[in-house]
């Protein structure tokens, strides 16, 4: 059975984990944070282009063909990761 740990030495791995933590977080959250205002960027480009599109097909009197499962699979997948943010 393995010795219990001196609580002293626990807390400083504890400080050690938490500094380490602290680092990382601030050195990742502006990617985060990036990444984020892409996709929404992204995500707001797309709805553009179906408005034009649709608005297209209204003054062309055109009609595309319904968009196919992967279609919608796909812009199901765009929303959901936007509204994850």
């Amino acid at each position: 059975m393995e010795a219990e740990k001196n609580p002293v030495t626990v807390l400083k791995d504890l400080s050690a984990i938490k500094s380490r933590y602290q680092t990382l977080y601030a050195r990742f959250k502006p990617v985060a944070v990036e990444q984020k205002e892409t996709k929404s960027h992204i995500y707001a480009t797309l709805n553009k282009t179906m408005t034009m599109i649709q608005e297209l097909q209204k003054q062309t009197d055109l009609e595309l063909s319904p968009l196919t499962e992967e279609e919608k699979t796909v812009i199901e997948q765009l929303k959901s990761h936007i509204t994850d943010l």
